[in-house]
C-alpha cells in the first residue's frame, strides 16, 4: 500500500533525464539538485502515517503534496531563486514543475494505494492513470529484497528508468547535433 526505497529512488529518474536532455547550460548543477529534491519531496506526507493522519485525508499519503497545485506552488517558489541557480526563471519553473508533478504521475501508475489527489486542496478525490503498470513498493526494506522487491525493481526499470534514459539520451544527441537548445 505504501512506498519504500525503490520508488523513492525511481522518482529521481525524471529530473536526471531532464538534466541530461537539456544539458548543463539550461540545467546548471544547482537547479538539478533542487529538481531532485522536488521530485522526492511529495513523499514528505508519509510522515503523516506516523503522526496518525489517515491515508485518505487531504494531508495523508498521496494527498496534497502529490497534487498539481502543490507542484505549481513549489515550482513558483523555486523560480524565485533563478538568479542564484544560474538559469532563467521560466526554465527553473518548468524543470521544477515537471520534476515535482512527475512524482504524482508515477505514483498514479502504480497498482497499489488509494490513488493520487491531483487537485487537492480543491478536491480530495483520488485518481489513478489508466496504465497501472508499476508495482507498488513495499513499506519494508526487508520485503524489498525478497521476490516482491525484484518485481518492483523490474517494473520501475521497465516503465520509469528505460523511458527516462531514452529521453535523456535523445536530448543529449539532439544537443550534440544542433548545439544547446
Amino acid at each position: 500500500m505504501g512506498k519504500a526505497l525503490a520508488t523513492s529512488i525511481s522518482h529521481l529518474a525524471v529530473p536526471l533525464a531532464l538534466s541530461a536532455a537539456l544539458g548543463p547550460d539550461m540545467v546548471p548543477a544547482g537547479l538539478m539538485v533542487l529538481a531532485l529534491a522536488c521530485a522526492v519531496l511529495p513523499d514528505i506526507d508519509a510522515l503523516g502515517l506516523w503522526l496518525g493522519i489517515p491515508y485518505d485525508h487531504a494531508l495523508g499519503h498521496r494527498g496534497l503534496t502529490h497534487s498539481l497545485p502543490f507542484s505549481l506552488a513549489l515550482a513558483g517558489a523555486g523560480s524565485l531563486f533563478a538568479p542564484e541557480l544560474g538559469a532563467a526563471p521560466s526554465i527553473v519553473f518548468l524543470v521544477l514543475l515537471v520534476s515535482a508533478a512527475s512524482h504524482g504521475l508515477l505514483d498514479a501508475m502504480t497498482n497499489g494505494g488509494l490513488g493520487i489527489a491531483f487537485f487537492s486542496p480543491f478536491s480530495n478525490r483520488r485518481y489513478f492513470l489508466p496504465w497501472r503498470v508499476i508495482e507498488v513498493s513495499p513499506l519494508s526494506i526487508f520485503e524489498l529484497v525478497l521476490w516482491r522487491g525484484l518485481r518492483v525493481l523490474g517494473s520501475e526499470v521497465r516503465y520509469v528508468w528505460i523511458p527516462c534514459v531514452v529521453f535523456g539520451l535523445a536530448g543529449f544527441a539532439v544537443r550534440g547535433l544542433f548545439g544547446p537548445i
